[in-house]
């Protein structure tokens, strides 16, 4: 993402814009504010979608009406971080095309979560880290960019590119030598593909798609609480996300962590607090269950 801010931004003028969606992972938000800044254009454009989310046709209407003449990118999440949100992203593209924008999709929650198909999506960019359901080591990841962008792609280190004699022929062979670093993490990705493909991905879809939605049925049921979205494999797949009671993130979250052992995510967001639990092929019925009795308890007024 790093990657695409600073080689995009140079190619913006005064008064463009990028719009991005008020679901967007800090970190995102953070490297676009800063890759504007610097191009003296501001900060991005963040767009509220309207709660609850009930329709595929409210996600898209809502980027689109707040998309104007000099929006030039989108930059949108495939599965959200903070609220754990599968969006529309490929109907977000065919909108966004119609209208000249580029769009740009954070996805490291999307892999093996749900289908990562570029070419049907039409996506301009698409950036993913490996490490989270893929469950490949830390620092993998990959950039796709779209043939039309490729010349003003360019690495934040530059080195050699290729093993020399060789000079770099492609947009791509800078990124393959930029300077003394360990592969290793890269070259264990296939190994992490062939254990889930042993596992099977519908297999691990519907076993952690099940336990999440337990997660959330559990957790509506302790709190009073509805989440926003549907209940539905179209809106969320391994991650169950819950409205709580209002009161301190941290405190819960260390309570959490130091009373049980249970290392989960509290958040804040829009003012409200949440809770999302990850459901992976390590989790069983009982680890829920032992987070809903840990909230019971420290949820007590």
């Amino acid at each position: 993402m790093n990657i695409v801010a600073d080689s995009f931004a140079r190619s913006l003028r005064g008064g463009d814009e990028v719009l991005m969606t008020d679901h967007e992972y800090g970190a995102v938000q953070r490297i676009w504010q800063r890759a504007l800044r610097e191009a003296g254009l501001g900060e991005p454009k963040v767009v509220a979608l309207s709660l609850p989310i009930e329709s595929v046709e409210q996600v898209v209407d809502r980027l689109m009406e707040a998309a104007g003449q000099r929006t030039r990118l989108i930059v949108i999440s495939h599965i959200t971080s903070p609220t754990a949100i599968i969006l529309p992203v490929q109907e977000i593209c065919r909108a966004a095309r119609e209208r000249g924008i580029a769009v740009c999709i954070d996805g490291p929650h999307a892999l093996v979560q749900t289908d990562v198909n570029i070419d049907a999506l039409g996506c301009d960019f698409y950036t993913a880290s490996c490490h989270k359901w893929l469950s490949a080591p830390l620092g993998s990841g990959f950039l796709y960019v779209h043939p039309r962008h490729q010349s003003s792609i360019r690495p934040p280190l530059l080195s050699w590119g290729r093993l020399l004699p060789n000079r770099p022929q492609s947009w791509s062979d800078e990124f393959m030598w930029v300077g003394t670093r360990d592969p290793s993490a890269y070259l264990a990705v296939p190994a992490a593909i062939d254990f889930i493909e042993s596992v099977g991905l519908n297999t691990f879809r519907t076993r952690t798609h099940s336990l999440a939605r337990y997660a959330r049925q559990r957790l509506v049921a302790l709190t009073g609480r509805e989440p926003i979205v549907p209940d539905s494999e179209t809106w969320y797949g391994s991650m169950a996300h819950v409205p709580l009671p209002p009161g301190d993130r941290q405190s819960l979250q260390d309570s959490l962590w130091q009373r049980f052992g249970i290392e989960v995510p509290i958040v804040d967001w829009n003012a409200g607090r949440y809770i999302r639990v990850s459901c992976h092929l390590y989790n069983r019925r009982q680890d829920i269950d032992l987070l809903v009795r840990a909230l019971a308890e420290l949820l007590k007024p």
